[in-house]
């Protein structure tokens, strides 16, 4: 692509041609307002906060959706310019309610920072406020349209990047809303809970349920002993919420928070990723050496689960039995743990911090998720409401000293940490398949073939002599694209061309789920990713079979992968869900 030459407020600036505005602005170190933009969205222009002026015309243009063109000068800023942008503000803030200080996202709300930024004291127009009430309907999100500034990110995010189409725009003018089809409650749409649209979300119009309160309450309680549990990618996560620069690993001083939070015990869900890849792994095995539906596909991300349950239920066989690692540490934490503690799992309450929305659904989806005869897992907190938590009990995150994990539901292998990235579980399942085919052990465990952000990555793994067709999925809209592929063949009576397939509902996987920090962008998406890829390269054991704590959990009481005591607690089974409830 060629180069052009641009001018911002007089700065000269070389980019390629076809950059927008706003990113040649970025390059030349000015700052554009927006409120409709994000990095993951094609530009929509619907705030209009962006516009500048082109020298040399009075033409007016969006930055965000405007691309540049050679010789092009533009002015970013004069007093026209700041009087009309603080307009659009006061507009929006008519329709918006002022009760920054009791709303979720207070001190992370994009129009908040940029209604001081603009030094907005006053409000000349009318208050109008819709008297539309939340929906409350899902387990996982809340839609809060009184606070919708209509910049339809959420649409965007929830047609474009997943496929899904739960949302869309619906009305016209003052009375436009981002919602299900016919006005649909969202548990009653074809919502499969990802919180993309939640972590897009410039404002606290959706957000997580929150469930604080919850975990506060079973802490006090002295009949309840409080586990925890961390997944891979909270680790890397978490960091941004108390400053950290993104990709940093802070999982001892995690543990150290959750014991001043009151646990009694503090477990890692990597011990469960481990445990699945075992489960997963014996599976894959099995369908290649003694028949079944191929290719495999994971089923650790329930909002891929719930998705192919709603489109594609004539797929079901395809997808593997092997629960997520969540529910994995659930059920031996009610069943094994409890019994080696002396513990009444009666009194169990298991907690679970994640990235992703959909595990609160997860954990409550079917009798599966209830094979220890209780609850396996009673309570789901995301990365920011894990943050919130934190704060709110007076705990200095970043002066807490390290703490360890307890043994043995706290043990756990590289291949276990990588499981938070796209790619993570295909190349932890790759590093133990391997063995389990050949009986020897992968030399050079990283694969890094299935690492990285594009899209759909194909390609083959060498079990000496046998070759595995592979595909690593992120983002369910590409999701669909293999699907459709899969389909077709079964419908031509042939195999697709793979014998396994990893699918992450979320772009970049759960280091970018619905429930991580906002502002997740392909850049923090990479910083993360390497945070993982690093802590997995420098610890002693990076391959699951190797977990110590694994082969013990086994020989004491699972016996071997997919026995009668793995499959009851381990696996779970599927059904087609209609996509629109009656």
């Amino acid at each position: 692509m060629s180069i052009v030459h641009v001018k911002i407020n007089g700065i000269p600036v070389e980019v390629e041609e076809g950059t927008s505005v706003l990113n040649a602005a970025k390059k030349a170190g000015v700052r554009i307002p927006t409120l409709c933009y994000h990095d993951d969205l094609k530009p929509f222009g619907s705030c209009g906060l962006c516009i500048v002026k082109q020298e040399g015309s009075a033409k007016i243009i969006r930055a965000c959706a405007a691309p540049v063109n050679e010789g092009l000068s533009v002015i970013t800023n004069d007093n026209e310019l700041f009087q009309v942008r603080k307009t659009i503000l006061e507009m929006i803030l008519s329709t918006h309610p002022s009760s920054c200080l009791s709303c979720i996202r207070n001190g992370e709300c994009e129009l908040q920072n940029i209604a001081a930024e603009f030094g907005l004291r006053e409000q000349p127009f009318e208050v109008r406020l819709s008297d539309a009430e939340p929906d409350t309907s899902s387990a996982s999100i809340v839609l809060d349209p009184q606070k919708c500034i209509k910049c339809g990110r959420c649409v965007q995010v929830c047609q474009d990047l997943q496929g899904v189409f739960a949302l869309e725009f619906i009305g016209r003018g003052d009375g436009t809303c981002m919602a299900p089809a016919a006005m649909l409650k969202l548990d009653d749409s074809p919502c499969v809970r990802c919180g993309q649209c939640a972590a897009h979300c410039p404002v606290g119009a959706i957000y997580e349920k929150d469930e604080i309160a919850d975990f506060r309450a079973a802490a006090a309680d002295p009949q309840k002993q409080v586990v925890v549990q961390i997944a891979p990618s909270i680790r890397v996560g978490l960091s941004e919420s108390f400053g950290l620069p993104a990709g940093t690993v802070t999982t001892k001083k995690i543990y150290a928070a959750i014991r001043r939070l009151g646990a009694m015990a503090v477990h890692d869900t990597n011990f469960g990723a481990d445990l699945t890849i075992m489960e997963e792994g014996t599976e894959l095995v099995h369908r290649l050496t003694n028949g079944g539906a191929l290719p495999q596909l994971t089923s650790c991300c329930p909002a891929w689960v719930d998705y192919v349950e709603k489109y594609y239920p004539d797929l079901l066989d395809h997808v593997s039995s092997a629960k997520s690692p969540m529910q994995m540490v659930g059920a031996i934490e009610k069943t094994f743990y409890a019994k080696k503690m002396g513990i009444d799992p009666a009194k169990l309450f298991t907690v679970a911090i994640m990235p992703c929305t959909a595990k609160k659904y997860e954990s409550d989806r079917d009798e599966h998720m209830h094979a220890s005869g209780f609850r396996d897992v009673d309570l789901v907190l995301t990365t920011r409401e894990f943050a919130r938590l934190i704060k709110s009990s007076g705990i200095d995150f970043l002066k807490l000293e390290e703490e360890e994990a307890d043994s043995p539901i706290g043990e756990y292998s590289g291949a276990g940490t990588i499981f938070g990235a796209t790619g993570g579980v295909m190349e932890a399942a790759v590093r133990t398949a391997y063995h389990l085919v050949t009986g020897d052990e992968l030399q050079d465990v990283e694969v890094a073939s299935v690492r990285g952000l594009t899209e759909i990555k194909k390609g083959s793994v060498d079990f000496a002599g046998t070759k595995v067709r592979v595909a690593v999925i992120h983002g369910l809209s590409h999701a669909k694209e293999v699907m459709d592929e899969i389909r077709a063949a079964k419908a031509a009576g042939e195999q697709a061309p793979y014998e396994f397939i990893e699918i992450m509902a979320c772009r970049g996987g759960c280091i970018a789920g619905g429930g991580q920090p906002y502002g997740a962008n392909d850049i923090l998406r990479e910083e993360r990713s390497a945070g993982l890829y690093a802590d997995d390269k420098q610890s002693h054991v990076r391959c699951s079979h190797q977990n110590a704590s694994i082969q013990q959990l086994y020989e004491e009481f699972l016996d071997k992968p997919l026995s009668e005591t793995a499959h009851h607690l381990l696996h779970t089974s599927y059904q087609g869900i209609p996509v629109y409830k009656a």
